[in-house]
């Protein structure tokens, strides 16, 4: 079971790391410009996909954090 889970969790950062962006602006678009019909699922993903623009955001500009602190990253500057 905890593989199970652990596997689950890789699959949902993968799938959120490549697709924030694409949901974050596909669906307005879908939904206001080619009149898509009211989703409740995708509201839940674009909303959550929108948290993590702004987490991505908020690391990014105001608290200034790299997610490879240390050293561990390979490019440094």
């Amino acid at each position: 079971m905890p593989k199970l889970l652990k596997e689950i969790y890789g699959v949902g950062i993968l799938f959120f790391y490549y697709m924030k962006y694409i949901i974050l602006l596909g669906w307005p678009l879908l939904r206001y410009g080619l009149d898509y019909k009211d989703n409740v699922i995708m509201n839940v993903l674009w909303v959550f996909c929108l948290m993590l623009f702004v987490k991505d955001l908020v690391y990014k500009f105001v608290l200034k954090k790299n997610y490879c602190e240390g050293g561990s990253c390979s490019s440094k500057k």
